[in-house]
């Protein structure tokens, strides 16, 4: 097709369905400070990497920092100072939660805590800001809603894609039927780290100023080890241990999942299983160096790929997702998006010919090619969204539901690869219909005494 038929039939298509507008939220300007009569306290649990850009972005929003809470010096003595040097400190949460003058906590953890301090917050009556994804096992998630709805507290999941506007449009093409009938969906992470992934460090004493046990909470009582704990200049890689962790389902397919489930209006699949393994990494983790999950839907199937031995993406982007519809494919990262046509078919020409022309841009309403790039900051209106649904009680972008389900998705692929089962999931009751005892174990966790999640 020439450029100028896609423009044409871009303005076509654009008119029928909607134009590439700009995208208003009340209430989040990036430049507004919030007034002394509403100014909002903040209490950040974690403050490590991510929990110190969260608490950044709600002080651009004129939010105080009441008080900063880890069980690791270091990172406590960062998050006190990136707070501007004035905040309480706290090793153990539930302090920073008897603060009865906080209104709002980041709970930015290892996924092994998300689910604990959440429901404890809400039972404190906190709103909460908590990472993704917001709990290990599929029942925590449970109690983390069932918690929000019973003390009546607006919870914001990490998943702040949702706020960032070009993929709120992408989302909208998807669902006002720019691609025609989508029924597949791919998403992928590829890397290479091989052959010695995380390492392969022997377990130690931990380091001094770390609370090793309160790190472990719930989670099982083991040595410490630098890859487990992994708080450093890196990502932390107590990711990659099922401990305290999903993986890179729970990491990364979270955010992915997360678009590809609202764009197609569903909360979860129906089917799911999942092949992979470790085959060369040599390093201490738990989690396959090779996966593939697939979801099968009502109307679709997606699918989610992990290689950590090999970089190379057909795509050429080493993560994304791709709608694939009867009339056009999407693909769509946190760069921006692109639309691309589907091919006309012989049977269009043929009627092209018939009607003795040559425009190509009437025949099937073809889609048109078209691009959206990242023009806003996702991360800084996710917070923005949060603190004005504190003021109107409204649902958030990502409330907790929407990550429940989010998450969900991600835990049964890995219920799927651990059981090796094919698993059958009942949306509507939220469980497992075909799966075996082993399957039905690994939906929740037991927790080591004294913690216990209780709403």
């Amino acid at each position: 097709m020439s450029d100028e038929i896609n423009r044409r039939d871009f303005m076509k298509r654009a008119a029928a369905i909607s134009a590439v507008t700009s995208i208003s939220m009340a209430g989040l300007s990036t430049d507004k400070v919030l007034g002394a009569n509403e100014r909002i306290r903040l209490g950040v649990i974690g403050t490590g990497r991510q929990g110190i850009d969260d608490m950044q972005n709600f002080m651009k929003h004129g939010v105080e920092v009441a008080g900063v809470c880890d069980v690791f010096e270091p990172n406590l003595q960062k998050g006190l100072k990136a707070a501007g040097g004035n905040a309480k400190t706290y090793k153990d949460f539930r302090q920073l939660l008897d603060d009865k003058s906080i209104d709002v906590v980041i709970n930015a953890t290892p996924d092994h805590w998300h689910a604990l301090p959440t429901v404890e917050a809400c039972k404190a009556g906190k709103d909460v800001y908590t990472e993704k994804p917001i709990c290990v096992a599929v029942e925590e998630g449970k109690k983390m809603v069932e918690a929000a709805r019973k003390y009546k507290r607006v919870v914001q999941v990490g998943l702040w894609q949702r706020s960032n506007a070009h993929f709120q449009k992408a989302v909208q093409l998807v669902q006002d039927g720019l691609l025609g009938k989508v029924t597949y969906v791919r998403t992928w992470n590829y890397s290479n780290i091989y052959p010695e992934g995380i390492g392969n460090p022997p377990d130690a004493e931990p380091p001094a100023g770390l609370d090793w046990d309160f790190w472990l909470g719930p989670a099982p009582k083991v040595p410490y080890n630098w890859n487990r704990f992994g708080v450093g200049d890196r990502w932390s890689t107590f990711r990659y241990f099922y401990d305290y962790a999903n993986g890179w389902p729970g990491d990364w397919a979270v955010h992915l999942m997360d678009i590809v489930q609202w764009a197609m209006k569903v909360d979860g699949p129906n089917t799911i299983s999942a092949q992979g393994s470790k085959f060369y990494l040599q390093d201490n983790s738990d989690t396959p160096d090779t996966l593939q999950i697939t979801w099968e839907y009502p109307h679709f199937v997606a699918t989610y790929e992990n290689r950590l031995c090999n970089s190379h993406s057909p795509a050429q982007h080493g993560y994304g997702i791709v709608f694939n519809g009867t009339d056009g494919t999407m693909f769509l990262d946190r760069s921006g998006f692109q639309v691309f046509p589907e091919p006309l078919t012989e049977g269009d020409y043929r009627e092209m010919h018939r009607r003795g022309g040559n425009e190509e841009h009437e025949m099937r309403g073809k889609t048109p090619e078209m691009k959206m790039p990242q023009i806003d900051d996702g991360l800084l209106e996710h917070v923005g969204n949060l603190l004005e649904c504190m003021r109107t009680r409204k649902t958030p972008q990502t409330d907790i539901e929407y990550g429940y389900h989010s998450t969900t998705a991600c835990l049964l692929g890995n219920v799927a690869l651990r059981s090796k089962e094919r698993v059958e999931w009942d949306v509507a009751s939220q469980k497992l219909i075909k799966g075996s005892p082993a399957a039905q174990k690994l939906l929740d966790r037991e927790y080591r005494a004294p913690w216990k999640l209780t709403v």
